[in-house]
C-alpha cells in the first residue's frame, strides 16, 4: 500500500500530466504519456488539441507538428474525438471490433443495412472521402433530440462504423474529417489482442496518464491497474501508477501552466476537487448573466495548485490576445502575478499576436 501526503499526490498527478518543470520534447512524447488528446473546435484562443500540446511542450510546439505526426508519420491516430498514441492502436482496434451498440443505435443500423453497405462501398471505391462527398442513401433518419446531427445521415453512419472498427479517420481538411475503410487505414500486420487483454492495456494507460485515480470512477476507469494507495486526509480508495510513485523522489519542480477547459487534467472533476480543492465549472453553456469567470475561462496552474482563471480571446483582425480578466482564486503575490503574466504573454507570442488587458 502506497502512503501519499496530499502534496505528494498533487505533485504525482501534475507530473503524470506533463505539467511540471520538466517539459516533454515533442508531440509523440506527449501522446504516449497522456494516451489521448481531446479534439474540440471551440477556440477562444486555440482549439483544445493545440493548447493541450502547447501547455506541455511550450514555445517550440507548432500546430503543423500534430498534423505531421498523425497524417504523415502515423504515430498518432484519431478516434472518437481524440488523438490517441499510436502504440494504443492494437488495443483500440480490439475493442472497436467487439463494440456492442446500445439499442437505439443498433436498431438504426439494422434499419439502414443498405445505407451502411453503400457508405462502405463508396469508401472502398473512392476513399478517402469527406462526409459531404458520400451520398445519403439512408432508409431511416435518426431523430436527434439534441439537434447535434443535421438532416444528412452520413456523419452519424460514419461515426457508428468508426466505433465498430469498420472505418477510420485518416486526416483532415481544416476541421473536416477525411474517412476511409479500416482495412486501408489500419496496418495489415497489426497485432491481434484479446478483448479483455486490450481492456487491461487501456486501463493501465489511463492510470499512467492520471498518475493517481479513484479505484472505482466513471471519470477515470482504471480497473485493477497499478497498485493500491492511500492519500492523507482522503477516504477514497486509490490506484497509483507505481512508476509515477517511484519517480516522486526525482522532482523537477513546478511551473505555470494555462490549461484549455477540455484538457485531460481537468476531466475528472471529483478528483480535481478532492486533491486540488478546485471546483471547476465550465461556463460555456451558461447564460451570459450567470457567468462568473467567463465563457471559456482557462484554469491557471502554478506548481501543484490551481490559482486562477484566464478569461481571454484571440482577435485575429486586431492581431491581439484580449485579456478580459485574470481571476485570482487564491490571491497572487507579486512573483506569482509576474509568472502568470509572463505565461500569458508566451501564449500570445505562440499564437502570433500581441496582448491587451494585462496590468
Amino acid at each position: 500500500m502506497h502512503e501519499l501526503s496530499r502534496d505528494d499526490a498533487r505533485r504525482l498527478v501534475v507530473r503524470a500530466q506533463l505539467l511540471d518543470a520538466d517539459r516533454p520534447g515533442d508531440v509523440v512524447e506527449v501522446a504516449e504519456q497522456l494516451a489521448a488528446i481531446k479534439i474540440d473546435p471551440t477556440a477562444t484562443i486555440a482549439p483544445s488539441e493545440q493548447t493541450i500540446l502547447w501547455s506541455r511542450i511550450g514555445w517550440s510546439y507548432e500546430p503543423g507538428q500534430l498534423r505531421k505526426a498523425v497524417e504523415q508519420d502515423h504515430l498518432l491516430f484519431e478516434h472518437d474525438g481524440h488523438f490517441h498514441a499510436g502504440s494504443l492502436l492494437p488495443a483500440r482496434v480490439a475493442r472497436m471490433q467487439r463494440h456492442v451498440f446500445r439499442a437505439q443505435a443498433a436498431q438504426w443500423l439494422a434499419a439502414n443495412a443498405r445505407f451502411r453497405a453503400d457508405v462502405l462501398a463508396a469508401l472502398r471505391a473512392e476513399g478517402p472521402l469527406l462526409a459531404a462527398q458520400i451520398a445519403d442513401t439512408s432508409q431511416v433518419a435518426h431523430a436527434s433530440e439534441s439537434g447535434w446531427y443535421g438532416s444528412n445521415q452520413v456523419p452519424r453512419m460514419l461515426e457508428l462504423l468508426a466505433r465498430a472498427g469498420e472505418v477510420a479517420i485518416v486526416g483532415r481538411e481544416g476541421r473536416l474529417r477525411r474517412w476511409d475503410v479500416a482495412e486501408r487505414a489500419f496496418p495489415r500486420d497489426l497485432p491481434e489482442l484479446d478483448y479483455d487483454d486490450a481492456g487491461r492495456i487501456l486501463d493501465q494507460r489511463r492510470l499512467q496518464a492520471a498518475g493517481l485515480a479513484k479505484q472505482k470512477s466513471p471519470w477515470t476507469p482504471v480497473g485493477d491497474a497499478g497498485e493500491p494507495a492511500r492519500v492523507e486526509g482522503s477516504n477514497w480508495k486509490w490506484r497509483v501508477d507505481p512508476a509515477a510513485a517511484a519517480a516522486l523522489a526525482d522532482d523537477a519542480g513546478g511551473r505555470v501552466a494555462i490549461l484549455n477547459p477540455y484538457d485531460g487534467m481537468l476531466f475528472d472533476r471529483p478528483r480535481l476537487k478532492e486533491l486540488f480543492e478546485f471546483d471547476f465549472v465550465l461556463e460555456q453553456f451558461k447564460p451570459r448573466a450567470q457567468r462568473v469567470f467567463g465563457y471559456f475561462a482557462h484554469p491557471i496552474l502554478v506548481g501543484d495548485r490551481f490559482v486562477g482563471l484566464l478569461d481571454a480571446q484571440l482577435d485575429k483582425k486586431k492581431e491581439t490576445l484580449e485579456v478580459n480578466a485574470v481571476h485570482e482564486l487564491l490571491g497572487f503575490d507579486d512573483e506569482e502575478r509576474e509568472m502568470v503574466h509572463a505565461e500569458i504573454r508566451d501564449l500570445a507570442e505562440w499564437a502570433g499576436v500581441g496582448v491587451t488587458g494585462l496590468e
